[in-house]
């Protein structure tokens, strides 16, 4: 699990910019690097980890508005940091890797690219503990296992799977609320703001009042169109 992976932030961490994309810890992430600098990036982190274990990488979202094209594009202050849990190199150079979510950070300094570096790092400070024991996390968990399993809810394909693993007991209450909010909400600036929450519990009002949002909206189409949506529309 990722609350069982030690990290440093002693050091800076190398810090791959998405337009669009906000990762939250436990979550996995899949992604192609292909450009020159990241393909470093990759490299990098594969040989300075040792013994099979590849250094962490932060997921920044790109700012609004920005130009996303640009050499180095303004990011947001709150990353996700992951670590490589899978990776193949292709025979162009490029990598498939999965990337999981450990916990969520704070950029402090970034370090642009040099001579040695193609790529930016960044100095983070850790935004929380996902390993801590919260209060009221075990509440919150059940009352989103109740509202995703109404009869509402359970027509999107997203909560269906959610509710596969949602009861595992091996999962933490943290753990589970992140995966939940990583596949349920579909709102960039929602998941930014989750990212971005350093408390677990306003965290996981955030996510419930999200959820309870849809569930209303999902209500509300019922009432206009009945239990079935019009030919060619989906629930999802």
């Amino acid at each position: 699990m990722p609350d069982s992976i030690a990290l440093s932030f002693a050091e800076p961490i190398p810090i791959f910019p998405l337009p669009g994309v906000v990762m939250l810890p436990h979550s996995a992430l899949p992604l192609h690097i292909f450009e020159p600098r990241y393909r470093q990036m990759i490299e990098r982190t594969l040989e300075e980890g040792g013994r099979g274990k590849a250094k962490p990488i932060a997921i920044a979202t790109i700012q609004p508005g920005v130009d996303i094209l640009a050499r180095n594009p303004a990011v947001r202050e709150a990353v996700c940091v992951g670590h490589i849990v899978k990776q193949q190199r292709r025979p162009d150079n490029s990598f498939d890797i999965i990337l999981q979510g450990l916990c969520r950070a704070a950029i402090l300094k970034i370090e642009e690219p040099d001579a040695a570096h193609l790529y930016r790092r960044a100095h983070l400070r850790p935004l929380d503990n996902p390993s801590a024991t919260v209060p009221g996390l075990k509440r919150m968990r059940t009352e989103m296992r109740n509202l995703l399993g109404g009869l509402r809810m359970k027509r999107l394909h997203s909560v269906r799977s959610v509710l596969e693993w949602i009861d595992r007991p091996e999962l933490s209450h943290q753990g589970a609320i992140e995966l939940v909010a990583f596949s349920v909400i579909t709102n960039e600036e929602v998941r930014y703001k989750v990212l971005a929450e350093p408390d677990p519990y306003r965290r996981a009002r955030m996510i419930w009042a999200d959820i309870e949002r849809t569930d209303r909206l999902i209500a509300k189409a019922q009432r206009q169109v009945g239990d079935e949506p019009p030919r060619g529309v989906s629930w999802n």
